[in-house]
Formats: structure tokens, sequence, C-alpha cells
């Protein structure tokens, strides 16, 4: 059975940088695209990051330049660096797994993920 747990939220300052973490089981992140999404109170979950298994990183425009994403393998997490916070930033943020597009960039575009974590929570105040 894949899991995968969210954990790195936390409150902080516009400018601030987080370092979220999804650790996986029952699943292999460095053989399978894995993603980060987002979710704000009224809105719809977006995308924010992939990783595909051939290590090609995927962004949405919002955060290109600013957020990171990576992977360890030995440790079989996902990483999701984030600086230069900003308070349109503050959401719940998921990992995802199991993509079900050929193409990482396309399963991030059409949230095509069969499995989720809880979230943790990112706030950005200014």
């Amino acid at each position: 059975q894949v899991r995968v747990v969210e954990s790195g939220g936390d409150s902080v300052q516009a400018g601030g940088s987080l370092r979220l973490s999804c650790a996986a089981s029952g699943y292999t992140v460095s053989n399978h695209c894995t993603g980060w999404f987002r979710q704000a109170p009224g809105k719809e979950r977006e995308g924010v990051a992939a990783l595909s298994s051939s290590n090609n990183p995927y962004y949405a425009d919002s955060v290109q330049g600013r957020f990171i994403v990576s992977r360890d393998n030995a440790k079989n997490t996902l990483y999701l660096e984030m600086n230069s916070l900003k308070p349109e930033d503050t959401a719940m943020y998921y990992c995802a797994a199991e993509a079900s597009r050929s193409w990482c960039y396309l399963a991030l575009r059409d949230r095509a993920f069969a499995s989720w974590g809880q979230g943790t929570q990112v706030t950005v105040s200014s």
C-alpha cells in the first residue's frame, strides 16, 4: 500500500524559507513521478512542483525560481524547498504519488495522481 506523509509546514514571515518533506512507503520515489500540490481556502488544489523518475523537475509558474523540488533516494523522501515566501503561498501543501500520466509535467498539470498525503500547513504572514 502506497503511503506518503508530509511534514515541515510552519508559520513564517514573508521572505522566509521552509523545507517540506514527503516520506514515502510502499512506493519508491526515485522510480516514479512524485509531486507537490497546494490548496488555499476557497481555491482549487493546484500543482506546485513535481520530480520525474529521471530527476527532471517541473514547476508552476507562480513558484518558478523560488521553490526547488528534490529527493533523497536513500531516505525515499521528496522535498520542497521554498524560498522568498509570499503571503499568497499560504496553503495546505500535499504530496502526491502514483502519477497516472506518462509524462510527469502532465500529471502535475492534470492533478493526475492516485495517492495523496494528509497535508502540511504553510502560513506566510506579511
